[in-house]
This record gives C-alpha cells, structure tokens and sequence, in this order.
C-alpha cells in the first residue's frame, strides 16, 4: 500500500531551526549559515520520511517563518513600506515584513477561525 503525509514538523527533532533563526537574528551567524540548517534538515527529513517507506513524499512544505508569508512572497505582495523593488525578496525583506524592524512594523497577523 502507497502512503503519504501532509507535512511535517520543520523545526527539527532538536529545535533547530528555531536556534538557528534567532542566531541569525542576533546577527550571530549568517544567512548562508541558516540556510545550510534549513537544508540539512529538509534532507534529513524527506530521508527519514523515506526510510520509514512514505512513498509519496511531500514537497515545498517548509517555511523558514510562516506558510501564508510564504505565499504572501511568492505572490509578490510586499506592502511599499518595505522597500522592496521587485525580484527576489531577501531575508531582510522577509523577516521585516514577519517582525518588523526598526523603522516599519510587522504586517498585520490575522486569525481565522479562532485558531492559534
């Protein structure tokens, strides 16, 4: 029988990401040095989803912030106040529209369906 998942947690089975996030934006480490994380964990998921036999393995599931951030990105909806001229949204452009910075806040979080 074929089996297949949805996603699958991306932080890691210790955390990682979330160190390496706030690492980075503590001006502690790199942006190379994030995403070196973010893709060793992705690799060390689809193998493991792998080796437990998940035949359909699912892709594009992982998000450094926020899935919908994500779209909000891939769509290039990037309010003016951030700056950005069009072509690929960077970290900076990313993270400030997700948290704000010293001159622009967050964009706006909306809740649907009463969830968290």
């Amino acid at each position: 029988m074929a089996s297949h998942i949805v996603g699958y947690p991306r932080m890691g089975p210790k955390r990682e990401l979330k160190f390496a996030l706030e690492s980075f934006w503590d001006k502690k480490s790199s942006a190379e040095e994030l995403q070196k994380v973010a893709a060793d964990l992705r690799a060390s998921i689809w193998k493991q989803m792998a080796d437990v036999g998940i035949k359909y393995i699912p892709s594009n599931t992982f998000s450094y912030y926020d899935q919908v951030l994500d779209t909000t990105a891939l769509l290039g909806a990037v309010p003016p106040r951030y700056g950005w001229s069009g072509g690929e949204i960077g970290f900076d452009v990313y993270f400030s529209m997700a948290r704000g910075n010293a001159s622009v806040p967050a964009m706006e979080m909306t809740k649907w369906f009463d969830t968290n």
